[in-house]
């Protein structure tokens, strides 16, 4: 029989695997030192983190480094985390931040495509006319100015509400509104052909 590993031991003598602990308390185990613990939180959040940094960076190869790259700043910083807002929402912060430090790094933007399978009832030229219009709309939200395009994805791709996305970019509630309201706006300008 095998002895149960350090950590299994551990969660075995304090009843609940780490996986199953709430938020606050995987937090907490973070700020501690317990790499597990962080790894639980970045999966719980990564697919969300992830569509934020692939519509900010607008390439999935760059997205991969971003996400990365923030999961290892949140992990140096965890113990910077004061339970303000909700620990989402300081994640958001971070890969917003490590997404916009390398779109400064960089220009201009790559476009890629996004990847959507054609629904099988699809005839072979509404599936072309589909995609087409896909990629016109992910060239005009790659041409958005960077601070209109993390706010824009924010509120349309994560549902996220204007509060936390005032927490997440440092920016005024009303700031975030405007930013939106423009975003939108240049975005139905770029589509109108599409409609």
């Amino acid at each position: 029989m095998h002895a149960p590993a350090p950590r299994a031991a551990a969660e075995e003598r304090a009843g609940t695997p780490t996986g199953e602990l709430d938020e606050l308390t995987l937090v907490v185990r973070a700020q501690e030192g317990d790499v597990h613990a962080f790894e639980v939180l970045a999966r719980r959040h990564q697919e969300a983190l992830f569509r934020l940094a692939l519509r900010v960076m607008g390439d999935r190869g760059e997205a991969e480094d971003a996400l990365q790259e923030a999961l290892l700043d949140a992990w140096r910083r965890i113990g910077r985390f004061r339970g303000d807002s909700a620990f989402s929402t300081w994640m958001y912060r971070v890969v917003t931040n490590r997404c916009l430090g390398m779109l400064r790094r960089r220009r201009p933007l790559p476009v890629e495509t996004i990847e959507t399978p054609a629904p099988a009832q699809d005839s072979p030229e509404r599936a072309a006319e589909r995609d087409a219009g896909m990629a016109a709309l992910t060239r005009a939200v790659q041409g958005l100015p960077d601070d209109l395009r993390v706010c824009w994805a924010l509120r349309e791709i994560e549902g996220l509400g204007y509060a936390e996305i005032s927490a997440i970019t440092g920016a005024g509630e009303d700031a975030v509104r405007g930013r939106i309201h423009r975003a939108r706006t240049r975005l139905a300008e770029e589509m109108r052909a599409w409609r």
